[in-house]
């Protein structure tokens, strides 16, 4: 579905002429919201986390605003979700932001930059380091208010049909990726395909692709890719920490009351502390399984491999900075942060991990 024909689609279902797709109810004061995710029903984590917030926003209102979720592709495409709601034609989106990057490459750095901000990290930039703003202005001009409202953590380097040995392997790969990670390996020479989640597996099993990237352990076996490939990669370079967006439809935005975006608004910022500690306690959970799955190696890439990544990361974030003066500001924001926190952590949660593991192998 093209945008001109989501916009046509938008004035029939704004008449009435497809039942389908009902206004939202408004009774005594009460509105249902439709919100549109990119996940397949029931996925952990993704799904099922759009549907604790829709379930969170209708309470803390007390029914005012009924949020209704809707999976990938039972309302509209998952990569159209963005046109869907800055056209009224849905009220919200629980998405990924660099699923809509089209519309400005600035989206990325919203949910996942290569080698760039943690989870933690993007929630600090996002909330006191200028982020939020920052994202206000790029969504505007396309009718959309965003809001962070979950993430799923550092992810792995993905699933691969064969051995990976060195940057040479990537050449005429057929790799699944989406955001500026797969630019990346575009200038290694891969074939980037775009594909929602659930099309993923068959893709694998089918040959129509070679490797994969989806989240991490919990998600990654829930899907049922150790059933499609042997060969899964750590550590990730592409999402060092997935944000998951809410997007509301920004009339529909300014037309609620102060306490209402004020409800909605926590709710995002308390699924993101939910979300973040799910995924990293179903991820222990998940490669502990996995570790005695015998038909899956997990291997690390190699330190060449590594820092081939980190060649090309660099020139893509470069050229994705030239793009226009906004984006431009997005970056030199975003990385002068990144700077700054890489110093601090540095003392502070790496320090500890080191010690940690140092001070347990005596005990």
């Amino acid at each position: 579905m093209r945008r001109r024909e989501l916009l046509i689609g938008a004035g029939s279902w704004a008449t009435g002429a497809t039942s389908n797709f009902p206004a939202p109810a408004i009774a005594q004061g009460m509105r249902e919201l439709k919100m549109a995710t990119a996940w397949p029903k029931d996925t952990p984590g993704l799904a099922t986390g759009a549907e604790r917030l829709a379930r969170t926003i209708t309470k803390m209102t007390d029914g005012r605003l009924t949020v209704t979720v809707y999976p990938g592709n039972s309302l509209v495409p998952p990569f159209e979700a963005f046109d869907a709601v800055g056209a009224g034609v849905v009220d919200l989106y629980h998405s990924n932001e660099q699923y809509f990057e089209s519309k400005t490459r600035a989206l990325n750095f919203f949910s996942a930059v290569p080698y760039g901000l943690n989870a933690n990290e993007l929630s600090s930039w996002l909330h006191s380091g200028g982020g939020q703003a920052l994202w206000d202005e790029v969504n505007a001009p396309f009718g959309v208010k965003p809001l962070l409202a979950g993430n799923a953590g550092v992810q792995m380097g993905g699933w691969f049909t064969k051995e990976i040995t060195g940057p040479e392997d990537f050449r005429g790969l057929r790799y699944r990726m989406p955001g500026l990670g797969a630019e990346v390996l575009r200038r290694m020479g891969a074939i980037v395909v775009s594909l929602p989640g659930g099309e993923i597996v068959g893709a694998l099993q089918s040959g129509a692709i070679d490797a994969s990237e989806w989240v991490s352990p919990w998600l990654d076996t829930a899907l049922g890719l150790d059933k499609a490939a042997s060969y899964y990669y750590y550590p990730g370079f592409h999402e060092p920490g997935t944000g998951i967006s809410l997007g509301v439809n920004k009339r529909l935005w300014e037309g609620l009351t102060p306490f209402d975006r004020g409800i909605i608004e926590a709710a995002a910022t308390a699924e993101v502390t939910t979300m973040l500690a799910e995924f990293n306690a179903g991820n222990a959970k998940a490669l502990k399984a996995l570790r005695k799955n015998q038909s899956v190696k997990i291997l690390r890439f190699d330190d060449k491999l590594i820092t081939t990544f980190g060649k090309f990361t660099r020139e893509v974030l470069a050229d994705v900075a030239g793009n226009d003066a906004l984006t431009r500001k997005v970056y030199e924001s975003y990385m002068t942060f990144l700077a700054d926190i890489m110093d601090w952590e540095e003392v502070a949660e790496h320090a500890y991990l080191d010690s940690r593991r140092l001070a347990l192998s005596a005990m």
